[in-house]
């Protein structure tokens, strides 16, 4: 099994509800870890495109810099908390993953590819992970 991690940070107010009380509106950099895993490498030795994972979790983080998460779209139902927001980045990359190995069915990334992971770092030393299925 192979895998490539990328790593992108964002700036990020939320206010989460922790046993039916709001917190304070406070802000984080939010430090995201996403990892993706497969079985094979492509004919260029390459288990996925590093380009292709940043521009994906980039796309998946974008509207959340320097906002407030509460009064996201993605979260105006769901608490911010960092769990849910590596939960969203997970989900987030692997439906761009699959669109993506929809134009490439018959290579070797379509074989079993897939998010392993995602780390949010929240603030130094507290860290929640998503790991799909």
């Amino acid at each position: 099994m192979f895998q490539i991690r990328a790593t992108a940070v964002f700036s990020a107010a939320h206010a989460i509800v922790i046993r039916g009380e709001r917190e304070p509106l406070h802000g984080h950099d939010w430090r995201v870890t996403a990892c993706l895993e497969g079985p094979e490498l492509d004919a260029d030795g390459l288990l996925w495109d590093f380009h292709a994972l940043e521009a994906d979790l980039g796309a998946v983080i974008g509207p959340w810099r320097n906002a407030n998460l509460n009064e996201s779209r993605t979260f105006r139902e769901v608490n911010p908390t960092a769990e849910e927001v590596a939960r969203v980045v997970g989900v987030g990359l692997a439906a761009a993953l699959r669109s993506r190995l929809d134009r490439y069915p018959q290579t070797a990334w379509s074989q079993g590819l897939r998010v392993a992971y995602v780390e949010v770092t929240e603030a130094p030393g507290c860290v929640a992970v998503y790991r799909p299925g």
